[in-house]
């Protein structure tokens, strides 16, 4: 079986596609990564084929254009599942209006697109995975009549708001239907002699490595996955083969911050100061900038560059971080407690639920001090039911099959929704 993985050019969205591009591999079949150029480096050092399609998106570039530099307090995207009020059609019609031409249009560029659908009519591959906002890997699919399948990195909150879309939608007058994103999906589809339907949206299937009890209700035909920790090339530092003295604590805000916004949103040296009398190792991992502008070094924290977080957790009593998607479920398999700074995409949605099955807390941008951090790192040091909430995320986590175990499935779902290429 030949498959191919797509995701737009941004290490993060395309970390979670390593292991089952990998089982895939081991099982025998033949694997390719395409995405455009500026994320070849990073899929060849992950040991996978990267196929460069079109030209890189310029999500960031645009935004600075639209509004000046990126700000720290970016405004997140609402989405229902932390509403204070239900939704109603103008909201969700607004949302599909700016996501649509500032975000999906512009990590799925036109020569991306192309290119990606020219790659896959001459190398016609069984199956196509993409990560949630990579629509081209449908297009493509759809083209090369390849099956396909979304594989998440984190909550389906584009499933979940799409069900909630179609539902107000249909209920509007005709003439007031408006759907920007089956809009530009039905122009871009019939540039490649394809038409639209919600597969296009949303995948023939859903591959999911959260947790059940995680996962949104979005009524789409979903098979689980045990999620398998991918942090990049990696050494593992001599500090971390001694055993902690205190209760490890483990602080870091991610790429993902830096490179969509433009920063961190918080005060580092805040959030640091605010942990520096506790009977704790802090481990900051900080980049260069962030360690110019911390000033002072608490005697309690390390600070390291990067460290594998797959490595670093098991020696940890909690986590604080921003809800990136490696970050939260790399924390989660490892039955790390996590204290979560939610303000990006689905962060908030995660956080949110992670706080109802007790294993950490959530803090908004609205909430956020040193103060804060410091009372929930106090918690989950003194409260030994938030370690036993995460263990038992972590044996949920577990019970799922791996990516190698997975294979079998995806061999018999692409088997059954292959169809004949369209037309050119």
């Amino acid at each position: 079986m030949r498959v191919l993985f797509t995701s737009l050019a941004h290490n993060t969205h395309y970390y979670t596609l390593v292991p089952l591009a990998w089982a895939l591999r081991a099982a025998g079949h033949e694997v390719r990564v395409a995405s455009q150029p500026a994320l070849s480096d990073t899929i060849t050092a992950s040991g996978l084929t990267a196929v460069p399609v079109g030209t890189d998106h310029r999500i960031h570039q645009t935004r600075v254009r639209m509004n000046g530099e990126p700000r720290p307090d970016h405004p997140a995207i609402d989405f229902d599942e932390v509403r204070a009020v239900e939704p109603d059609w103008e909201h969700v019609l607004g949302r599909e209006t700016l996501l649509t031409p500032y975000f999906y249009a512009l990590a799925n560029n036109d020569e991306m697109v192309d290119a990606l659908v020219a790659h896959a009519r001459a190398w016609r591959p069984d199956l196509v995975v993409w990560e949630p906002v990579t629509f081209a890997g449908a297009v493509a699919a759809r083209a090369a009549g390849a099956a396909h399948a979304r594989l998440m990195w984190g909550s389906d909150v584009l499933g979940s708001a799409r069900r909630t879309f179609l539902r107000l939608r249909d209920a509007q007058p005709p003439e007031h239907r408006e759907d920007p994103l089956r809009d530009w999906l039905t122009w871009t589809l019939e540039r490649h002699s394809c038409t639209f339907d919600e597969e296009a949206v949303t995948g023939q299937w859903t591959i999911d490595p959260a947790p059940a009890s995680l996962r949104l209700p979005t009524g789409l035909p979903t098979v689980g996955m045990r999620y398998v920790p991918y942090n990049g090339p990696s050494v593992l530092p001599e500090w971390l083969s001694e055993p902690p003295e205190r209760p490890r604590i483990c602080l870091t805000l991610g790429v993902s911050a830096r490179e969509v916004l433009g920063g961190d949103g918080v005060s580092l040296a805040d959030l640091i100061e605010g942990l520096a009398d506790l009977d704790i190792e802090l481990v900051a991992t900080l980049d260069p900038g962030q360690r110019e502008a911390l000033g002072r070094v608490p005697a309690n924290t390390r600070l390291v560059d990067f460290v594998p977080l797959d490595a670093l957790l098991p020696s940890c009593a909690g986590i604080i971080h921003h809800g990136g998607a490696g970050t939260f479920s790399t924390a989660l398999v490892r039955g790390v407690p996590q204290i979560v700074l939610a303000a990006l995409w689905d962060a908030p949605v995660k956080a949110r639920r992670l706080a109802e099955l007790g294993a950490g807390a959530m803090i908004g941008p609205a909430e956020l001090t040193g103060e804060a951090v410091r009372a929930q790192v106090e918690r989950l040091i003194a409260d030994p039911s938030v370690a036993a909430a995460a263990g038992r995320l972590r044996e949920e986590a577990l019970a799922d099959p791996s990516p190698a175990d997975l294979v079998p499935e995806l061999e018999r779902l692409a088997a059954r929704h292959r169809a004949a290429p369209a037309s050119r």
